[in-house]
């Protein structure tokens, strides 16, 4: 069984990284798994495509860009957030059927991987990761509180559009076209971002099974708290409060209004504001300072898994508090690490934090009992130390690799049975 993976990159961001680790899992599992990407980031041989040290494929990377940011500039309303419009014309179909597998696996595959018509030029089973919502949206990669995905796009709040024939619909028109009877097997990666497909109007008819992310317990493991925070340089006599995720602070999506609020909210308890800090990972210090009411340490861009087991061991609660969340990797990370996860009752979140057993799930969107979860975690030593016995048996017992990679080995058998039983016919 030859499987290739298709993701724009091999280790830039979260759902390449997931790709990533899968693909590993699944070699050592004995299946040959390959990965085809447009931008590498390893010196991984199993990982086809240009590392971008050239300046010839700078040049590339650049013109696909373009390309992908153009029509973008049309929309002087645009709001903050990822949208791809999918046109760049690579040589995607080709570098497939030079390869030629048996199972083609999409994961995040925008900003100019992939165009929507390539998909049934492939000529294989086709299985497609759901890393967030792109797949059946008209370019939005979260869609917030528009539910336009259900119908057919238009009017796309995030392109700022009031036009019904706008970006998003015509992206949704060529999806609409590509896809339609053609069948793919779709996994996402929690069952929040199921239940949003089995809703839309492009993957409602599809076959859809969740398989969750997954997270390495042998390198994700509680260190020695001591020992990671004189690593870290961080506070021996505090209770260390950490968030963390690329941007932040600046993305909406990650919710750190919320948590400021907390914070603040905390911060007027005079235990806490003598005995709690925040720390704060993926922004390096701002030149104006955060209005947190805490003491803030800020430890930059932590680039590799050692560093972020330090600082989620280092921590005695994680909070995710994210508006919306494909599945929330920062959260099993944490809990791997032995440490408690505090979220909103939310999303992809839901599938890892369970309520009151290894973390807290707060009342949505409510920074008042997002403050009442961190100190409900804080506030009881004994009850910390069951919280952190449960936030690490959850990820052993649900969240491995090796389950992973068996969940999709039965997905890629099931698909070329399915397959030789057809050609049979």
């Amino acid at each position: 069984m030859k499987v290739l993976h298709l993701s724009t990159s091999d280790y830039s961001g979260g759902a390449a990284r997931g790709a990533y680790w899968m693909h590993k899992a699944l070699q050592q599992a004995n299946v040959n798994s390959m990965m085809l990407v447009a931008e590498k980031s390893t010196a991984d041989p199993s990982v086809i495509g240009s590392p971008g040290i050239t300046g010839a494929q700078k040049i590339v990377n650049g013109i696909r860009q373009t390309v992908e940011y153009w029509p973008l500039k049309r929309y002087k309303q645009k709001q903050p957030g990822f949208f791809s419009s999918a046109i760049f014309p690579s040589k995607l179909v080709k570098q497939v059927r030079d390869i030629d597998p048996d199972i083609i696996n999409l994961h995040w595959v925008s900003m100019g991987l992939l165009r929507p018509e390539y998909l049934r030029q492939f000529g294989k089973p086709i299985v497609w990761t759901l890393r967030d919502m792109w797949g059946f949206t008209g370019g939005c990669h979260y869609a917030g509180a528009c539910r336009r995905y259900e119908q057919q796009c238009g009017c796309c709040p995030l392109l700022g559009s009031a036009q019904e024939s706008d970006l998003s619909r015509q992206t949704w028109q060529r999806k609409y076209r590509a896809w339609e009877q053609l069948p793919m097997t779709l996994v996402p990666i929690s069952h929040w971002l199921a239940d949003c497909a089995r809703q839309s109007s492009l993957f409602k008819s599809k076959q859809i099974e969740v398989i969750p992310n997954a997270v390495d317990p042998e390198q994700y493991y509680p260190i020695n708290k001591k020992v990671a925070r004189d690593l870290l340089k961080l506070p021996q006599d505090k209770k260390l409060i950490l968030f963390g995720a690329i941007s932040p602070t600046a993305d909406k999506r990650k919710g750190f209004t919320y948590l400021a609020a907390a914070l603040r909210q905390l911060s007027q308890c005079d235990r806490w504001q003598t005995q709690a800090e925040a720390v704060i990972f993926g922004t390096d210090r701002p030149a104006r300072p955060l209005n947190l009411g805490l003491n803030t340490a800020f430890l930059g861009r932590l680039h590799d898994d050692t560093m972020l087991a330090l600082a989620y061991s280092a921590a005695d609660v994680m909070v995710v508090p994210s508006i919306q969340e494909a599945f929330g990797k920062t959260s099993i990370e944490a809990m791997a690490c032995g440490t408690p996860v505090v979220s909103f009752d939310s999303t992809g979140l839901k599938d890892s934090v369970v309520h009151r057993q290894n973390g807290y799930r707060a009342q949505c969107f409510c920074s008042d009992d997002l403050a009442a979860g961190i100190m409900w975690v804080l506030e009881d030593d004994a009850r910390w130390a069951t919280l952190s016995r449960c936030a690490r048996s959850t990820v052993t017992a649900q969240f491995t690799f090796k389950r992973q990679a068996q969940r999709y080995q039965a997905v890629y058998l099931r698909l070329l049975n399915q397959a030789a039983a057809h050609s049979a016919d």
